[in-house]
């Protein structure tokens, strides 16, 4: 088995000098469940690379099937047509969970569960890998929509570039709990705790010109960004 399965195939990333978490390392996670469940419930991922010289971060949507990170777009997207040249990327995601409000100014925080990918991207030229990776936005976005809509037609297809990258290189880094305070601050009389947050789906608007008598789908209604973790 070559080193690229034996590494897919193991519980945790072996960390590397680019994914080894140096300071407040105790955050550092490389176990693959964990990893993989930050990017199932994240929305948007920002893209980092460099292109004569110039450093470039665009913020993208993206999709995962198993092992791999799709992210797609126009042809004429100057990231994807800069990508395509093989360069190396950073991929990350970050969900903010709260607001660490410390009695002392300077330990101020914040509750976060973040993903660091390094790799290089390849462009999907196989049909049946393409389609599959729009439902993999589309289902990332907004599970079980991609059964009711029309998928995409071949001039779509076409008009449309996905680029796959391998998810071999990557570590988490999570912050969680109260405060931490010098111990002298905790006799401050100051309220100090964490103040969560959350994103939260608010009443869907129908669209203007949505036929009568079509109603809510179940997946709609119930629709919420926060991982349940299946049995």
């Amino acid at each position: 088995m070559s080193t690229l399965n034996n590494q897919i195939n193991q519980e945790q990333f072996t960390p590397t000098q680019r994914t080894s978490i140096k300071r407040v390392s105790q955050r550092g996670h490389y176990e693959r469940q964990l990893i993989y469940e930050i990017l199932d419930e994240g929305l948007i991922c920002h893209v980092g690379f460099v292109v004569d010289n110039q450093p470039f971060v665009i913020p993208t949507a993206y999709g995962r099937v198993e092992d791999k990170l799709y992210i797609h777009g126009s042809p004429a997207s100057r990231m994807l047509r800069s990508l395509l040249t093989g360069i190396e990327v950073c991929v990350t995601v970050t969900l903010l969970d709260g607001l660490v409000l410390a009695r002392s100014a300077f330990h101020h925080s914040m509750n976060y569960r973040s993903v660091v990918i390094f790799g290089t991207a390849t462009l999907v030229q196989g049909a049946d890998e393409k389609l599959e990776a729009l439902r993999a936005f589309t289902e990332h976005i907004v599970p079980e929509r991609w059964a009711e809509v029309r998928p995409p037609n071949r001039q779509e297809l076409q008009g449309t570039l996905v680029l796959s990258l391998p998810i071999t290189e990557a570590s988490a880094k999570v912050r969680t709990g109260p405060p931490l305070d010098d111990e002298e601050d905790y006799s401050l009389s100051v309220w100090a705790g964490v103040l969560p947050l959350q994103v939260v789906a608010g009443d869907a608007i129908a669209d203007p010109r949505l036929h009568t008598g079509i109603t809510q789908p179940d997946y709609i209604q119930n629709y919420t960004r926060l991982y349940v973790e299946s049995e």
